[in-house]
């Protein structure tokens, strides 16, 4: 019974190191960008919107062809009629028809009325070809829209991902440092006890230690922000990240040929926005003009009421169902008809001239953000020189640093040297290395400061 038991509490060990394993699985900056892409809630939002505006394309061109209506009642009622003028105001008079009596009566028979009727705006002056080119301008600026969100979300997370990394190596190097200061607290205490150190030097040794256990929290703490951060950027719950760190210890291919920014995201978006104004100022034109229909209907009628029903026969008609709604009459009638509001083109006008303004500020506001791009590509350039100087400068600084700190540990065992110096080189020693794991990403982080400025995130993404 007990080898059962031991034999299962190790099956239980082995599932849960799996599962472990399988917790912290590696992730890649590859797989959280495709992550952040699938799930971010405004990259969603958008597509849909996008898609919202290509179905508005099609409303669009449909809208032109003619209306066609169909229609049929079938009433049970009277038909007193009276000679005098009326006005159907807002259809709430009755549209009973016979011929006028002396007196009123309440003779009713069915009648059905059956109707088809087609008007077609046939000519406008290119109104309907306009409102398919703004609809269509609409449907590609939301596309640009949710284009430009997909890179600018691209770039967040390459730069949350580096930005963790960095972290999670400053954390081991504070890590090293917490080792450090503790290993060689005891030396100092050991020395203390053996009277060959002053007192003194423990309490500074101690408060060293909780130095660098403060900063190893901090430390701590930044990581665990970088990587909430990460977190909302992919669209996923915070949890800790076990990422792929090898390809920040080399250097990327960096590119100083100049780019053009003609296609760059951002501004094909604020293209698109212009365009979508100029459309509809184009639209709006078009409203000014007449529009010239073709109208026809075809309309047939029954009655229960005989043709000689009238005063000197008032007994001219059935209740009888069938004979009420059964069809006996039929009109037809096709035109062509024009309508053109005099006073529109006082009204349009002024929409035309606000909408020609909306259009130089959005050109105004594309011409701004031509000038940032254009500035943080120069900067890019500059930051990449400068990382590159850092990251092969760095190598020197800690060695130099690892060997002062190892000169002044051994003459301070010797009692040739004092604590003091001893601290100094351990600050230089973790300064050094924090300088190390920032300057390593600070290449890659330069590297994508020219790909966001570019537009062209392969030129990043290729080199992972």
């Amino acid at each position: 019974m007990s080898g059962c038991k031991y034999w299962f509490i190790l099956l239980l060990i082995i599932c849960a190191d799996i599962h472990g394993a399988q917790a912290q699985q590696t992730l890649t900056l590859k797989e959280a960008i495709r992550t952040a892409v699938n799930n971010y809630g405004t990259i969603r939002a958008k597509s849909s919107y996008a898609e919202a505006a290509k179905n508005s394309v099609v409303q669009a061109k449909r809208d032109y062809l003619p209306n066609l209506n169909i229609s049929a009642q079938q009433d049970y009622g009277t038909i007193n009629g009276q000679n005098g003028p009326l006005y159907g105001f807002g259809g709430l008079a009755a549209a009973s028809s016979g011929a006028p009596l002396p007196d009123q009566n309440w003779n009713a028979a069915f009648g059905g009325l059956y109707l088809t009727n087609i008007n077609w705006d046939f000519f406008a002056f290119g109104r309907a070809k306009e409102k398919i080119k703004t609809a269509q301008a609409v449907a590609a600026r939301d596309t640009k829209d949710w284009q430009q969100e997909i890179f600018q979300q691209e770039v967040k997370v390459a730069a949350a991902y580096l930005n963790l990394v960095a972290a999670q190596k400053l954390t081991l190097s504070y890590q090293k440092n917490l080792n450090r200061a503790d290993t060689f607290r005891k030396v100092v205490v050991t020395r203390v006890k053996n009277g060959l150190s002053a007192g003194v030097d423990s309490a500074q040794a101690n408060a060293e230690v909780s130095g660098a256990r403060i900063a190893l929290t901090r430390a701590v703490d930044f990581e665990q922000q970088q990587s909430n951060l990460l977190a909302q950027l992919m669209g996923i719950p915070a949890q800790p990240f076990s990422l792929d760190t090898f390809f920040v210890s080399r250097v990327p291919a960096l590119f100083s040929d100049t780019i053009p920014l003609d296609n760059h995201p951002v501004l094909q978006w604020y293209k698109s926005r212009i365009a979508v104004s100029d459309e509809q100022a184009k639209y709006a034109r078009t409203l000014m003009y007449p529009a010239f229909s073709l109208v026809g209907v075809l309309q047939a009628r029954g009655s229960g009421f005989e043709p000689s029903y009238g005063p000197g026969n008032l007994n001219a008609f059935s209740h009888d169902y069938w004979n009420g709604i059964k069809p006996t009459r039929t009109n037809y009638l096709i035109g062509v008809g024009v309508t053109w509001n005099l006073a529109q083109p006082l009204r349009i006008s002024r929409q035309v001239k606000s909408q020609q303004q909306i259009s130089k500020g959005l050109q105004a506001e594309y011409e701004l953000a031509d000038q940032q791009l254009k500035a943080q590509l120069q900067l890019s350039d500059t930051k990449i020189t400068n990382a590159l100087s850092n990251y092969n400068e760095v190598p020197f600084q800690v060695k130099a640093a690892s060997d002062a700190f190892l000169q002044k540990s051994v003459l301070y065992r010797n009692g040739l040297t004092n604590l003091v110096d001893v601290t100094q080189a351990l600050y230089t020693l973790i300064r050094a290395e924090t300088d190390r794991d920032i300057a390593y990403s600070n290449v890659w982080q330069a590297l994508l400061l020219k790909a966001s400025a570019t537009g062209d995130f392969s030129l990043f993404e290729k080199e992972l």
